[in-house]
């Protein structure tokens, strides 16, 4: 019986050894190695060693949950079948020289909480579907080169809190779908070609605590809603073609930290946030 009980144990300690992540997770990333030059990466991976001692991978349980690999030397394109990585939670492949548009099958990836991509050589649309992803948290695509319109989808992101998509090629108007994004605390989008009047609806942004909008072709009057935006301690409107003199508007933001305007807009009172006059 003594015997018995030892071959069981051994059998089911030989079965967790060689239990691990499946075998769809493992070829995306093997996909990702191939696709991105791994043999040249900084931390390369030994594709012979078990998943958890490659560079960057964070398993949970069977599950591959993270991807960190950044200033790692990536060059070339994202592969389609990255959406097999289907319990990812965070990708990060900044700071290297990715290229391509992103594949459609990304906003597949539904578990994703933290996409960043920022500072590589991506091109083409962000997907208009990116409202997929339900989960997100973090939306970091900036310093690429992206271009077309902000998805309105963005929108049903309701879960974002940082929203950074400067420094890409980026046209047409902020979409007012911005307003759901109720815990966003960071919208940056300067240096692209945005234009149009900013939303009024952005006043209902509540938790925002930066707004960097500078260096775009905006033009009209700050709507009066951002005076509600009592937790910004960062506005940056500056470069941009906004009438009007705006000086006041620090004055009715009492976390304000970070300020810039063009020198244009420095003088005088800012009449589209002044309080409005009693009738009687």
């Amino acid at each position: 019986m003594k015997t018995i009980k030892t071959t069981l144990l051994f059998c089911l300690i030989s079965l967790f050894s060689f239990a691990g992540v499946s075998e769809d997770q493992k070829a995306a990333l093997v996909d990702l190695y191939n696709t991105t030059n791994g043999d040249s990466w900084r931390q390369s991976w030994d594709l012979d060693q078990p998943i958890s001692n490659w560079y960057g991978v964070t398993l949970e349980g069977d599950n591959v949950i993270a991807v960190n690999l950044s200033f790692n030397g990536l060059v070339g394109n994202l592969p389609e079948s990255i959406s097999k990585l289907s319990h990812l939670k965070s990708l990060n492949l900044s700071f290297n020289k990715l290229s391509g548009q992103l594949p459609g099958t990304l906003v597949s990836m539904i578990n994703l909480e933290d996409l960043k991509l920022f500072s590589n050589a991506f091109n083409g649309a962000i997907p208009s579907n990116i409202g997929n992803l339900k989960n997100l948290k973090s939306l970091e695509l900036y310093n690429n080169d992206f271009f077309g319109e902000i998805p309105a989808s963005i929108g049903d992101l309701t879960n974002l809190e940082s929203l950074m998509l400067s420094s890409n090629q980026l046209i047409g108007r902020l979409p007012s779908s911005l307003s759901r994004l109720k815990s966003l605390k960071v919208l940056s989008v300067f240096d692209n070609s945005l234009l149009g009047n900013i939303p009024s609806s952005l006043g209902e942004l509540k938790d925002l605590e930066e707004l960097i909008l500078s260096n775009n072709a905006f033009y009209g009057d700050i709507p009066n809603e951002l005076a509600q935006l009592t937790n910004l301690n960062t506005l940056l409107l500056g470069q941009n073609q906004f009438k009007g003199n705006f000086a006041a508007l620090k004055d009715k933001l009492p976390n304000i930290v970070n300020f810039d305007l063009d020198d244009v807009n420095r003088k005088g009172a800012l009449a589209t946030l002044d309080d409005e006059e009693d009738d009687d």
